[in-house]
């Protein structure tokens, strides 16, 4: 067991400084020199041309003022969006709305009465209109859904999401654990987000039995502080509190409450390329154990099918980081290949696979699968849009 000592509080400081400021501020130069590509378009041409193309080609189905036409104008009962309505505008990318709007609602599993304007206008045209579009939502604290970059296996995102995900972790060596957990998270307001995580653990033993139960439950919250498109970044802050729920002495759970306090951030990068950092603290309530810090950094790029249209491939690379704050404990380093690709058409049911393969004390840390499968709720039902 370890004291609470001035030391150790000075090196859990002097960690935690030097986490968040490798992680985040000093990736910032070649961050901002990355991030000129996503510039948005000045809003005087964005007002003047879009406002034509849309007044042209989609009011008479959206309405002029975005809300939707009625059923007596449009003469079909499906219920059409609300563009006003920033809970539902802002959380989809340009790119998804391209789709639509260039290939027609089946490219997305929509209804075929949404058509396809590719033959009669360009992309930039489309784009153009959907500025307009994006007027529409008159509240700019929402984050835009160019900012809800792919899920790493690990390093946790900055954009408040609406999600369920399912993760299994296997020992890949040994006599065998699986650890499956489901995840839920809510996206409440403009910048926050509540998740909860119910994890279990089934361990294999010599005489072929196996044996399981549940893990620690953890309760988190996520707050986004800051996120600009113009330079593709987005940065959250957020607090998880894991509960002793698991049995300990089945190396189930830690047997006491944590709190973990960490920061978030996300960069766009040019041609669909992105990053994910993170860096916190596990702080156990029991000061006699001791504190440890933390980081990761993912970096990826989603590569789209037929011609950007269809199914969407993300690989990643994760560097993962831990280390207790105690004199002369070790660092343990990560390396975790993945990659995450869509398996609904619509894109809203997401897997990722991968391996994370100790770097440091191999031998007494052991290889492990990844995997989850993501169900982002808000866009559909589980088994819609296939």
């Amino acid at each position: 067991m370890f004291t609470n000592s001035p030391k150790r509080k000075a090196q859990l400081t002097h960690v935690l400084f030097e986490s968040v400021g490798v992680v985040v501020f000093g990736f910032w130069g070649v961050l901002a020199a990355e991030s000129m590509a996503f510039r948005e378009q000045p809003r005087t041409q964005v007002e003047r041309t879009g406002r034509e193309l849309y007044q042209g080609g989609c009011a008479a189905c959206h309405s002029a003022d975005g809300t939707g036409s009625p059923i007596s104008t449009v003469g079909f009962d499906i219920p059409l969006p609300d563009f006003t309505d920033c809970r539902f505008a802002s959380r989809e990318p340009d790119g998804d709305w391209l789709a639509v709007a260039h290939q027609g609602g089946p490219v997305r599993a929509f209804d075929r009465m949404m058509p396809a304007f590719g033959e009669v206008l360009t992309e930039d045209e489309i784009l153009l209109a959907l500025g307009h579009i994006r007027t529409f939502c008159e509240d700019k604290s929402w984050p835009r859904g160019e900012l809800n970059l792919p899920r790493a296996l690990v390093t946790e995102k900055a954009f408040p999401e609406d999600e369920m995900v399912l993760t299994v972790t296997t020992a890949a060596e040994g006599d065998g654990s699986v650890t499956p957990a489901i995840v839920y998270e809510r996206r409440f307001g403009s910048r926050n987000q509540i998740e909860i995580k119910v994890p279990f653990t089934f361990e294999g033993r010599n005489a072929g039995s196996w044996r399981g139960g549940i893990g620690d439950i953890t309760l988190g919250y996520k707050r986004n502080l800051f996120y600009s498109l113009r330079t593709g970044s987005i940065f959250s802050v957020a607090g998880e509190v894991i509960l002793p729920t698991g049995n300990e002495d089945r190396g189930f759970g830690k047997g006491v409450t944590v709190f973990e306090p960490f920061v978030a951030f996300g960069q766009m990068f040019p041609a669909d390329g992105f990053m994910h950092l993170q860096a916190g603290l596990e702080i156990p309530a029991d000061r006699d154990r001791a504190d440890e810090a933390f980081w990761g950094a993912a970096v990826g790029k989603t590569i789209a099918q037929d011609g950007g249209w269809g199914r969407a491939w993300s690989p990643i690379v994760e560097l993962l980081g831990a280390r207790d704050l105690d004199d002369d404990a070790p660092t343990h380093w990560d390396l975790v290949p993945q990659v995450q690709f869509s398996l609904s058409q619509r894109q809203h049911v997401l897997m990722n696979v991968g391996v994370r393969l100790p770097l440091t004390y191999t031998g007494r840390r052991r290889t492990e699968v990844m995997v989850y499968v993501l169900w982002d709720w808000f866009d559909g039902g589980l088994f819609a849009g296939w």
